[in-house]
């Protein structure tokens, strides 16, 4: 049986090609290109800026907290992904994503257009 490449290394065949798959945060994020003195090339990500939050409520539906949710279980719920905690993460301004879920009765936004292309929206 032939040994399958990893998925990073494949990617470093093709010119061009991004390192992280379409349901990653970081998939539209920009890649740069580091050279050394000697001449090596190092990839790396640059910084992902967020948009501003839309303040008026039009792409995200409210969602109250309950004992016990995590991101990625809402992410799970809604989006039917739980990778995609990063998409509730990104929708509500907070530091650190425990903070989405660490009071019971807060309300968060959840963003409607959630998920990636071939997501199922449950709610």
């Amino acid at each position: 049986m032939a040994d399958i490449e990893p998925y990073e290394s494949a990617l470093d065949a093709i010119p061009g090609a991004h390192p992280y798959p379409r349901t990653s945060r970081y998939h539209d994020a920009e890649i740069g290109v580091h050279r050394r003195p000697d001449g090596t090339e190092v990839r790396y990500t640059k910084r992902r800026l967020l948009p501003p939050l839309d303040d008026s409520g039009d792409e995200n539906q409210p969602h109250t907290v309950g004992a016990g949710e995590r991101p990625d279980l809402l992410a799970q719920r809604y989006f039917g992904d739980p990778g995609q905690w990063w998409q509730i993460a990104d929708a509500n301004p907070v530091l650190d994503p425990r903070e989405l879920t660490d009071e019971a009765g807060r309300v968060i936004d959840i963003p409607l257009g959630g998920g990636f292309t071939g997501g199922d929206r449950r709610v």
